[in-house]
């Protein structure tokens, strides 16, 4: 495929500088850019690159201004990040148009499944009873889609990905490879001998429309009713949510995040990696969590940013990291007034 600077500027709703009649066939980074290419520059620190880029077009902010001379075609934008994720999505469509839309004959799919137009579901692929396949699913191979599983249009589940009975898949969901959905909540009851009875998990796992899962990333199904994944969340690899959480619409969880049963997650959410959330708590709309923070009681003012273990208000946890930096110092500091107070006696 290949676009003139112009159309791709006409998409953008970009400001075209150079030439509008050269072609873009691919995507490159800037610092590997080539003929043909159109690369981004999203953040200064990397401004350098710019005046060596080999790429065709270039992506910049709207006030942009070279101190060098430039051999690329400009095109200026409101938001260098937002317009690369439209242009992506434009070739990313391009690249599904060129994939045959095929029921592969060695995928096991029950008689009663339904299957919707443009399905593509390749070799290997094994899917239960009653499931429900809307149209232009992907389902890649080794995939596994169990009994009355519903999986709505527009959906990608990647290679070996297991999606247990039940479990309801929106429309524009994607899934990668190795993630398992609606797998046992970890239930189980303590008896007086010491050992520990399974508790039977009843419920299912419901992703709202355009969540996106991250590889080998696991959420448990309920006990009763469901685990709840709304609308736009986006799911890092290798996270871990447990049986009857919820997490609100466009919240954001970035790799090895634990929660533990029963917490909601609010909206717009911001969650570094490694935070661990204890059971049964509740997260206010637009709360911020750094990296590695613990949190042990629910947060109930919204846009808050915390950090630390306990989780702590951020401002105040980066105040406590100065001190206990400085605590050798500190130390001395007190040993010397000691001394000074032991000869005062």
């Amino acid at each position: 495929m290949e676009v003139k600077a112009s159309l791709i500027s006409q998409l953008l709703g970009g400001e075209l500088i150079g030439d509008p009649d050269v072609l873009v066939s691919k995507p490159a980074k800037i610092e590997e850019g080539a003929p043909g290419a159109i690369s981004f520059l999203g953040n200064m620190k990397y401004e350098s690159y710019i005046y060596t880029c080999q790429s065709s077009v270039v992506l910049v902010s709207k006030d942009f201004e070279p101190k060098q001379e430039l051999t690329a075609t400009l095109i200026k934008v409101e938001d260098v990040y937002s317009s690369l994720s439209v242009l992506m999505e434009h070739f990313s469509a391009a690249q599904n148009q060129a994939v045959q839309k095929t029921v592969s004959s060695q995928a096991y799919i029950h008689e009663s499944v339904i299957i919707g137009e443009g399905a593509k579901i390749d070799a290997f692929a094994y899917i239960e009873k009653g499931a429900v396949i809307g149209d232009n699913v992907v389902i890649y191979p080794h995939s596994y889609i169990g009994e009355n599983v519903k999986v709505d249009n527009d959906s990608i589940i990647y290679s070996g990905v297991k999606i247990y009975r039940d479990c309801q898949i929106g429309k524009q969901v994607i899934i990668h490879a190795n993630t398992v959905i609606g797998s046992d909540g970890f239930g189980f009851a303590p008896q007086k001998d010491g050992t520990y009875k399974k508790i039977p998990q009843l419920g299912n796992v419901i992703l709202e429309d355009k969540v996106e899962i991250g590889a080998n990333t696991v959420i448990d199904r309920a006990t009763m009713n469901a685990t709840v994944i709304e609308e736009g969340v986006k799911l890092d690899n290798l996270i871990q949510i447990a049986h009857n959480v919820k997490v609100g619409k466009n919240t954001v969880l970035a790799s090895q995040v634990g929660v533990a049963g029963s917490t909601q997650i609010g909206e717009n959410c911001m969650v570094g990696g490694q935070a661990g959330f204890a059971g049964h708590l509740k997260i206010a709309n637009g709360t911020k969590i750094q990296a590695q923070s613990g949190l042990a009681q629910s947060v109930k003012e919204e846009n808050t940013a915390i950090w630390g273990s306990p989780a702590i208000d951020y401002k105040r946890y980066y105040r406590c990291a100065i001190v206990f930096k400085n605590l050798p110092d500190l130390q001395k500091q007190v040993d010397r007034i000691q001394k000074q107070l032991d000869k005062q006696k």
